[in-house]
């Protein structure tokens, strides 16, 4: 039993030392929306300097203005550009224009600027436009053939961005489908994605899924906090937060059109920090959560129920508040960054900072436990929720060595412990609803050793 727990402990103090010392290369999975609907915004060159002191790797523009392009030229950062719906008629009736573009924004800059993905539209089928919808598929294919002739087909991908108001189901996950009046439509250019191997971009949102029904269950479930999870009555698994269920619900669309190869990218996600009073959710506590929950989630490469052990590209919303954008004053502040490049909330994306899966030592040790007075309901959906997120939970198993004393209470806090200390030891990972502390003395006992570190 000793052994086991010293290989626990070996197991766990690896896994810090990799996050220490691998921080850039555990997030290539991590790129951010740079829009421009500011007045106030930096210039691109400071842009890209920003960027560059960053742990992130990619970045998604709205156009392909090529300035923008040749400024991230040398720096390794994959680029996604896109052609707006207002090329696509263009790009689908004259091939002769997508060879043009393809030419001066991508042959121009590659590969020094590291072009990964054009985007054609973005959320086209949603518009209800017949006529945009009918050339969607034939501006791809121009602009894939016009990669193909510069001997960039393979290299740089080809799709289009969806809303998840492509699906016409997403609960349960599992009877995830694409609206029917999308059928022919959407068929044809899954088969030219297949085909291709570019990616599905979806837009999921758990902010607009709470905001339409704004319960403090929703908002657990929304933010990554501790909650008693969803079982998918079509399939058993468990979902404990809105991202992975709504992606999943994407994964089962394209599974049921017999697109199982076809990879999912997460085009934009984010949760603005302000907004107006009557708007439910918008809070600095509830985007820092969100974007660091979800950043901690991505690390763990857990994965989601249907598709467990990765982590799917997500690009996060947006790089700097825009306050030119319209609608609900909210859509203004999904920012990282304010203008002048400072965080609005961190959540440890900078290099010269710890990211939030990176604990930061210091000289007094810190453990999370349960408040005293918490029901056993609560404490089993603490041990749930924290068991699910990669973290292993095998001690508290019978014959584990923290198996005793068998209470929910000590199982729990074994568990919420050892999430806390590998999810970033930040005092929000500490939570789990209200029904956490910070404690400086030290639970392990009777052979059963708690990780401890600083908060």
């Amino acid at each position: 039993m000793a052994a086991n727990v010293q290989k626990s402990s070996l197991l766990f103090l690896i896994f810090l030392l990799l996050q220490t010392f691998y921080p850039a290369n555990s997030q290539s999975f991590l790129g951010v929306n740079y829009g421009q609907l500011g007045d106030n915004l930096p210039s691109v060159e400071a842009t890209v300097n920003l960027l560059k002191s960053t742990t992130i790797q990619k970045v998604r523009l709205f156009g392909a203005e090529p300035k923008i392009i040749k400024a991230f030229a040398n720096t390794g950062i994959g680029i996604v550009i896109a052609f707006d719906n207002g090329d696509i008629p263009t790009l689908a009736t004259d091939p002769n224009v997508a060879r043009q573009l393809v030419q001066s924004n991508v042959m121009a800059f590659y590969p020094a600027s590291n072009i990964i993905a054009i985007t054609v539209g973005s959320e086209v089928l949603k518009s209800g436009d017949q006529n945009l919808i009918s050339k969607l598929l034939p501006a791809m294919q121009n602009v894939q053939n016009a990669l193909n002739a510069a001997s960039l087909g393979g290299k740089v991908k080809v799709s289009t961005v969806h809303s998840m108001a492509v699906l016409s189901q997403s609960y349960p996950p599992s009877s995830g489908v694409f609206n029917p009046g999308l059928g022919a439509t959407m068929k044809a250019l899954l088969q030219f994605q297949s085909a291709n191997g570019s990616p599905f971009m979806i837009n999921p949102y758990p902010y607009f899924a709470y905001k339409s029904n704004p319960k403090p269950d929703t908002l657990a479930f929304c933010l990554f906090h501790p909650n008693a999870g969803q079982v998918d009555s079509g399939n058993g698994l468990k979902y404990t937060n809105m991202f992975d269920a709504q992606v999943d619900a994407v994964r089962s669309a394209l599974n049921a059109m017999g697109f199982k190869d076809i990879e999912i990218v997460a085009t934009e996600t984010g949760w603005p920090h302000g907004g107006d009073a009557n708007e439910a959710g918008p809070s600095l506590d509830n985007a820092k959560a969100y974007v660091g929950n979800l950043i901690n989630h991505l690390k763990s490469k857990v994965g989601t129920p249907l598709m467990p052990g990765k982590s799917i590209d997500t690009y996060l919303f947006a790089l700097y508040d825009e306050d030119k954008k319209t609608g609900p004053r909210s859509e203004q502040y999904f920012g990282l960054f304010k203008p002048d490049g400072s965080t609005n909330y961190d959540v440890g994306l900078l290099k010269n900072t710890q990211t939030p899966s990176t604990p930061t030592p210091k000289a007094a040790g810190t453990w999370c436990v349960p408040k005293p007075g918490i029901s056993d309901a609560q404490l089993k959906g603490n041990i749930d929720y924290a068991c699910s997120q990669g973290i292993d939970c095998g001690p508290i198993q019978p014959g584990g060595a923290c198996f005793e004393p068998n209470t929910v209470k000590a199982h729990a806090a074994y568990a919420m412990n050892l999430y806390y200390q590998s999810a970033g030891r930040n005092k929000w990972n500490c939570d789990f609803s209200q029904t956490a502390t910070l404690t400086n003395t030290n639970p392990s006992s009777n052979g059963c050793n708690y990780p401890g570190g600083s908060s």
